[in-house]
Formats: C-alpha cells, structure tokens, sequence
C-alpha cells in the first residue's frame, strides 16, 4: 500500500492533512515535536502515526511508490526532493521551484518520479485561474495573436480586520523580510519593468467584488516572466502588462515605512542577523492569537484589447476568512496540496519536476475546491 508521507504539522499543514487521513490514506507524519503534531491531530481517526521528524527517520520509513509532502521552510525541500529520488518515491511541495529543484528534472524523469511543486495558494490556485483564463481565451472567437493582453494576479493574506499595522503573521515574518529585499521583475506598457525595493512600486488597487467593493495596495513580487510560458502566453501573444503581486490593505505602505527604511539600510554582513531580530520582535506584537480569524484575497485577471477597445475580459475573484476548520490560508493551501497528493498516486500528474498542473480536468478540480472552502469566490466577464 502506498503511504503518503507528510513532513511538519505547522499552521498551514493541517486542514490538507486531515482530509487525507479522513479520506483513508495510509500516512506517516513527521513533525519536530510529536507532541504537537499528536495535538493538532487529537480530533481525527484513520491509518496514520506521528514521528519524530529527521531525513534519516524519513530514509527509515518510505518506500519507492510512496509520496513524500514538504510542508517544512523552503530550505529544506531541495534536500527532501533528493532523499525522495533517492528512496525512489514522488515529492510534493507548495513553495516556488528553485533552480536547484529544476536541477533534479531529468533524474526524476529517469526514474519515473514526479517532483510537484507549486501546488498551495499563491503560488498554486493562482495558477489554476491562470490556465483556466487562457485556455478559455484561446478558445474563444475573440483570440487573436494580434491582439494586446494585460494579465495581473494579487493576492494577500490579511487579517480579518485591519490594524495600526494592516497585518498580521501566521508564521515567521522572516520570509517576508526577505521577500521585501528581492528584486521584482514584470511588464508595464509592454516594457521590463524592474524593481529593487518592492515599496517603492506601491499602487492603489480598487477592486469591485460582487460582495463589496473595496481599496487595496498592492506591488510587484519575484521574477513574473517565466510565468508567460508557464501560463502559455508565450506564444506569439502581444503583452502590455504582466505582473504577479502581493495584495495589502490600504494603508499598508504608510504603516511599514520604518520597516522599509531599516531593511533598506542593512548591510550585507550584519543582514541576517537583524533581520531575525527584527521578525521575532513583529511575531511577538503582530501575530495571530487564538480565537483571532485571518482573510485571504486572490484575483486573476486576464483583458485583451484590439484596436484599443477590450475585447475579451475575465477575472477570478476569491475572498474568505478563517473558520472552525481552520484559517483561512491553511485550508487554501494544505488542501490545493492533498490535492496534489491524490493525482500523483492516481498518476494523472507526469513524471519530473513540475508546478500546479495546467490541465483542464485538475485544474477545474483545484478550482471547484477553492470555491468549496471559500465564503466568496466568482468568475467575473466584465463584457456580459
């Protein structure tokens, strides 16, 4: 029997975790304290055991077949993706793919191993509305290689009312530091458009829900372009703008200004060590307490225009909060991952390394899930 094996019990593993013991998976859970993981689990039955997490208990235990999940901090999926090729088993992770994951692709290939990432919230459902916007494009009598596509996608993870800080963390506020120090790269007027301090590109973003209108900031975040291929834009399709950002309450921008103005004057040699100061002094004000309900926005947005005037313009929209089952970010990530999970045991998803899947049936599949777990979810077509 093939046995999932799912690595760390933190705060956005658990609702994913649970579906698949409750679907009747075989699982082995890993978890630094066995106590904790035994306590997050307390309230479900099923074919599981927790075990002190470490490669070497992983080595232990797995088998070839069996699927390995890394809900563990980023460094350790390199290395967990290699001890899986190695054991002979698939892996699965929500996190980016690094160019060393993409350095394991052809020995994944050559052992028949799927090596899945990208599969939780952002990056992951973002990606399902991305392939389901363009494909639906495609086929539409609207699609022309001449024509001009603006394609954007926010999305933020807030607290359900906003602060003096207009955020809150639910897990280390290290990464995103980190992430505040990383060069963004997107289009704007069909132009690279480069940005070395993300604060600097803070815009006002409208967004008119169904539900209710409202104001966010939003900014560019990572690398965008090797999405163009990912989404399959790439062919021959004349871009004005492409961006992949982060979503913030309005407000935002004016509430961190110190902490932009420390990061930006860190040196290199003495970063790290403040930047973790830095992090356990906003986790000790701007954490998530018990009882206290987090907000997720995603939007997908995809407008094509000919001749300046639209001609084909559709948007995905996701609002939610957090609920008895459990935030509002767990539930949209660990779930999109049990999901993952299930079309690699059902071998839906090919071997190598790869990110959210772009085909039709799984990704009406990730959709319908998320619109399942979400309070407010729709497919706007602007021109109906």
């Amino acid at each position: 029997m093939v046995k999932i094996h799912w690595l760390g019990t933190g705060l956005s593993a658990i609702p994913g975790l649970k579906s698949l013991i409750d679907k009747g998976h075989s699982v082995v859970v890993y978890n630094r304290t066995v106590e904790k993981a035994a306590e997050a689990l307390s309230d479900i039955k099923g074919d599981y055991q927790i075990i002190e997490f470490s490669l070497k208990a992983i080595k232990a235990h797995a088998k070839a077949g069996d699927v390995i999940v890394s809900m563990l901090p980023g460094n350790f999926h390199v290395p967990v993706a290699e001890l899986s090729l190695s054991i002979g088993a698939h892996f699965v992770s929500s996190s980016y793919i690094s160019d060393e994951m993409k350095n394991l692709h052809e020995s994944a290939l050559d052992k028949n191993l799927c090596l899945v990432n990208e599969v939780g919230l952002d990056p992951g459902i973002d990606h399902s509305m991305s392939h389901a916007l363009v494909e639906d494009y495609k086929n539409s009598k609207g699609f022309s290689l001449e024509n001009q596509h603006s394609f954007i996608s926010y999305c933020g993870g807030l607290s359900d009312i906003p602060n003096d800080f207009c955020y809150k963390f639910s897990w280390s506020p290290l990464g995103v530091l980190k992430a505040l120090m990383s060069t963004s790269v997107s289009i704007r007027e069909g132009q690279t458009y480069t940005v070395y301090k993300p604060w600097k590109s803070v815009e006002l973003y409208p967004l008119p829900m169904p539900w209710g209108e409202d104001e966010f900031e939003v900014y560019p975040n990572r690398d965008s372009l090797p999405f163009i291929e990912q989404y399959q834009m790439n062919e021959g399709l004349k871009i004005d703008q492409f961006v992949r950002g982060t979503l913030r309450y309005k407000g935002w921008k004016s509430a961190w200004t110190d902490i932009f103005s420390e990061v930006d004057s860190l040196e290199p040699h003495v970063a790290e060590e403040r930047l973790k100061i830095i992090s356990d002094d906003l986790w000790q004000k701007y954490s998530y307490k018990e009882g206290e309900v987090d907000r997720v926005i995603l939007t997908v947005e995809l407008k094509v225009k000919k001749d300046s005037k639209i001609v084909w313009h559709k948007q995905f929209l996701l609002d939610t909060l957090g609920n008895a089952k459990g935030s509002a970010m767990a539930q949209l990530v660990s779930c999109s991952v049990a999901l993952a999970v299930e079309a690699v045991m059902n071998q839906e998803i090919p071997s190598g390394v790869s990110a959210a899947p772009h085909q039709s049936e799984l990704v009406n599949r990730w959709l319908k899930q998320a619109e399942d777990i979400s309070d407010n979810f729709a497919l706007i077509d602007h021109l109906s």
